[in-house]
């Protein structure tokens, strides 16, 4: 089951400055809510680490445009920096996106981190900014 999700949608692909958020989470009951938001509801400080996540998205090719993004969180496994005595991997929260782009022709074509290692974030602000909008929302 799906705990939760942020959908990003973008009315005019390629303009990253108009957006309309969905945060999609299970509330303290069990049930499935929603809130929504723009680019004017957010706080300068989130709009900072919105700005990150855009730059992750801009890897694609010119050609393609992002018309939505769906995030959510997961799991990875990363190996810390080898020091004295045994290296273990260790378990931390990461954001992922899937991505749905267009292109001039009106292709679509969806994107994953399969396609972009840059679509899986263990940066400890975007990892924030999911929880922000999945979690401090649930008793609205």
């Amino acid at each position: 089951m799906m705990k939760a999700q942020l959908q990003f949608q973008f009315p005019e692909p390629g303009n990253w400055g108009k957006f309309i958020l969905t945060a999609v989470f299970v509330d303290n009951n069990g049930f499935i809510k929603s809130r929504r938001f723009t680019q004017d509801d957010i706080s300068q400080e989130q709009a900072e680490t919105f700005k990150e996540v855009v730059t992750h998205i801009a890897v694609l090719s010119d050609e393609w445009k992002a018309l939505q993004v769906w995030v959510r969180l997961e799991q990875v496994t990363v190996s810390p920096l080898p020091e004295e005595g045994e290296v273990f991997p260790e378990s931390r929260d990461a954001v992922a996106l899937t991505v749905e782009a267009v292109n001039a022709r009106g292709g679509r074509r969806l994107f994953t981190s399969q396609d972009y290692s840059e679509f899986t974030m263990v940066d400890g602000a975007a990892v924030a900014f999911f929880n922000y909008f999945t979690t401090n929302n649930n008793d609205q």
